[in-house]
């Protein structure tokens, strides 16, 4: 499913003395199948953007295009179901959103809630289960008797059961340790490859960001301020630290090599063994370049 976003302006509290300019003028395409990563400082628009892709907002000003359907600023839109059935939201600590009394029903409450069958939703909490990587055994557990991070799975399981098109994920890893947060983004990413879906990651990790996206948007102040390709976007560091920005620890490491080292090399690498070639190419050649 496509979702495209044409010059949307968003104004929190509208005509009203709390008014607030959120995001303006953001253009924004989503080709189906595409992994985007949305990055920028707290407060840049990040978001705002997100709750648009399934109408929870809808534009001030501007338009937003979610498959066959047009959000326009202005226009009353009815019947939002089909939209939100198909693009499934990620937020921060889904577990806080648990309130059923069994695991196999907080999974089945999002599909039957879109009018999917009784034994069709029980199927489909099977499957998602299994998806995050939860044993079937739990399923007449209490989610409030699981750890957190099996809660968090138990979650996400919630919204991979409603089988969406398009997956947005809200900072998803927020709270988890270095191995809980690497087990979740893979999760997504083979998510992502096996279902052909369009995922897109707000993440403040920069890590993350350069690993699984396709493509990358910097938001800056309420602005899109350049979209690009991983190797494009972080390939001005110095710009993305500007910004307050961080930028993936392998980067980190490569200018203060170049730094030490007087040189500057060809690219910026976004893996520890692009790095370790390039270094290894600059030593054969006597440290020169």
């Amino acid at each position: 499913m496509d979702i495209s976003l044409k010059n949307v302006e968003y104004r929190y509290q509208a005509d009203s003395p709390f008014e607030h300019l959120a995001i303006s003028d953001v253009s924004i395409d989503i080709p189906s199948g595409t992994y985007l990563a949305i990055i920028g400082h707290t407060g840049s628009g990040k978001s705002t953007v997100l709750q648009h892709l399934n109408a929870l907002l809808k534009p001030t000003k501007g338009s937003v295009l979610i498959g066959s359907r047009e959000i326009k600023a202005g226009r009353k839109d009815k019947n939002l179901k089909s939209i939100r059935e198909n693009v499934g939201i990620v937020f921060q600590f889904p577990e806080h959103q648990l309130f059923e009394e069994t695991v196999e029903k907080d999974i089945m409450f999002g599909p039957m809630n879109f009018g999917v069958s009784e034994s069709d939703a029980k199927a489909r909490a099977k499957e998602a289960l299994q998806l995050v990587g939860l044993p079937e055994d739990i399923l007449e557990k209490s989610p409030f008797d699981l750890s957190g991070g099996q809660m968090r799975r138990v979650a996400i399981a919630g919204v991979l059961a409603m089988e969406p098109d398009v997956l947005v994920l809200d900072e998803p890893t927020a709270g988890l340790d270095p191995r809980g947060r690497k087990e979740i983004m893979d999760l997504f990413y083979t998510l992502h490859k096996k279902r052909n879906l369009s995922t897109v990651l707000v993440t403040h990790s920069m890590e993350d960001a350069a690993k699984y996206a396709d493509e990358i948007v910097v938001m800056h102040q309420g602005k899109v301020l350049t979209k690009g390709t991983p190797e494009q976007i972080f390939s001005d560091p110095v710009a993305l630290i500007e910004l307050g920005l961080d930028v993936p620890e392998v980067i980190g490491l490569q200018l203060k090599i170049e730094e030490t080292f007087h040189t500057k090399f060809s690219k910026i690498s976004l893996s520890e063994r692009e790095l370790a070639e390039m270094i290894a190419e600059f030593l054969r050649g006597g440290g020169q370049r």
